[in-house]
């Protein structure tokens, strides 16, 4: 996820957005309108941030991603290259969340490449989604996808495949 500070065109950002001026933003990204992205955020080229969307500080989005409205991607969320994230999908990155929670730990979400989260589907925290693999809509990821698998359900798991017709 290089980001190319040379890049022709500027990212668009909605005048109703709140970018703080500390985020990277990347080329050609359009950021809708109420959406918020915090200091320390990254965000690629050519991405598409709908609107009502929060991108905390030390999340990271890479390039040509979607994130549909009402998705926050929290801090040690990474959304790598070409992943689609789809409306109120849900990230979190703490197992035992309590407020003002002095022994908070942070655990690592990573949606891989070319990935799809279907919405309204949640990935608990720790979770690597592998590249190419499907979340279905209202799946509840709470293991580590492997590429290329499509999972759904509560618990999410992986959705059978019938072998073609006249095969043994």
């Amino acid at each position: 996820m290089a980001f190319n500070a040379d890049a022709a065109a500027p990212a668009f950002v909605h005048h109703l957005s709140d970018v703080h001026v500390d985020a990277r933003v990347g080329a050609q990204t359009r950021i809708w309108q109420f959406s918020v992205v915090m200091a320390g955020a990254c965000i690629g080229e050519r991405c598409n941030i709908s609107s009502h969307v929060l991108v905390e500080t030390g999340a990271l989005i890479g390039h040509r991603v979607t994130v549909k409205s009402g998705v926050q991607v929290w801090r040690g969320v990474t959304l790598e290259d070409d992943v689609f994230v789809g409306p109120n999908a849900t990230f979190c990155n703490d197992m035992h969340p309590r407020s003002g929670n002095p022994g908070f730990t942070l655990l690592a979400t990573t949606v891989e490449r070319g990935a799809s989260i279907g919405a309204a589907a949640v990935i608990l925290p720790g979770v690597r989604v592998g590249a190419g693999a499907v979340v279905g809509a209202g799946a509840v990821v709470t293991h580590d996808v492997p590429p290329g698998v499509t999972v759904v359900g509560n618990p999410a798991r992986e959705l059978a495949v019938r072998p073609p017709e006249g095969t043994p």
